[in-house]
């Protein structure tokens, strides 16, 4: 009955194509409406049936949707199928490498509807593809987020529109760090995959001088800890000698032996790439300085910003051989 059933939706895809391609100019979307719920039942309105349409132009061959996210992974297990609501979301991603990357994150992490329209709004998969080659591309499309290296979780920027704050000049750095605790659940989904809350404002003494970390987290892919330092307003370099000091002493006085070396993050609102090149020893892997934005920039202002970021990256792939 199931195979039956899954094969009369099918003929209704093809048979609603067909009609759209060839009847509708001169067939009212009512006509078409009466005719498809006499026979297949209600359900048809004129925004159900675009949909539907959009649907089949997008999968187009008969069970394309299981067999595309089972290479990827993504819907072995019935309770992880997407929703209707998901793929409608799904239908307005233009590019078929990120609409299969969205496939495949939102069948693994069980995302809401609500987290996959923020993460696509936000341009996730552009963000994350931003250092990748085009074998890196192809893998991220395949197979999703694969949390293998540190720089497998770095974001440039990070969106922390669900904080709520404002972009303004007498924004406290602890103002924020209290914003991201209150929405923890949503920084977590920002950070992306593995990450556990550890501590806030972490004090750790060297002879009788206390430091304080903003924000702990472990990272169970990683198997290390990620230490994250706010800063309001441009990095310099003594913030880069901080979480320096904060990576090392984790590195040598918290880290398990079987724990990998932990790594350090900066988010600030604005940052010179050639001051990070300078400061930090060459082919240093485990210290990273990203900008954060506190709101939800347009597709176009994103775009332009990840366009200024590949030009660096590319600037010193160049200077580093």
């Amino acid at each position: 009955m199931q195979e039956k059933g899954q094969a009369t939706r099918y003929t209704m895809f093809l048979k609603l194509d067909n009609i759209y391609e060839i009847a509708f100019p001169s067939f009212p979307a009512y006509f078409l409406f009466l005719r498809l719920t006499s026979e297949f039942g209600k359900g048809f309105t004129e925004t159900n049936l675009k949909y539907m349409r959009q649907f089949y132009l997008t999968y187009p061959k008969l069970y394309a949707v299981r067999r595309e996210s089972e290479k990827g992974h993504a819907l072995r297990d019935e309770s992880t199928k997407l929703t209707w609501t998901h793929y409608r979301l799904l239908f307005k991603v233009d590019n078929p490498d990120a609409r299969s990357f969205y496939e495949i994150e939102v069948a693994q992490n069980r995302w809401s509807t609500r987290e996959l329209e923020r993460q696509i709004n936000s341009l996730l998969f552009e963000r994350l593809s931003l250092s990748k080659d085009k074998k890196g591309l192809m893998r991220l499309a395949k197979k999703g987020q694969e949390i293998q290296k540190p720089d497998d979780l770095i974001k440039d920027p990070y969106i922390l529109e669900f904080t709520g704050l404002k972009e303004e000049p007498h924004l406290r750095e602890s103002t924020l760090e209290g914003a991201l605790i209150d929405h923890l659940r949503e920084f977590i989904l920002e950070l992306g995959k593995g990450f556990s809350f550890v501590a806030r404002q972490k004090r750790i003494t060297l002879d009788g001088d206390h430091f304080h970390i903003d924000l702990v987290f472990y990272n169970r892919l990683l198997k290390c800890f990620v230490l994250i330092d706010l800063k309001v307003g441009k990095l310099t370099h003594q913030d880069l000698g901080q979480i320096q000091l904060y990576v090392n002493y984790y590195d040598r006085e918290i880290r398990q032996k079987d724990e990998n070396p932990p790594i350090g993050i900066i988010l600030c609102t604005d940052k010179n790439d050639a001051v990070v090149r300078y400061t930090l020893p060459k082919g240093e892997k485990k210290i990273f300085a990203s900008k954060y934005k506190l709101y939800l920039p347009s597709k176009k202002e994103l775009v332009a910003e990840l366009k200024r970021e590949r030009a660096m990256i590319e600037q010193q792939k160049k200077l580093a051989k």
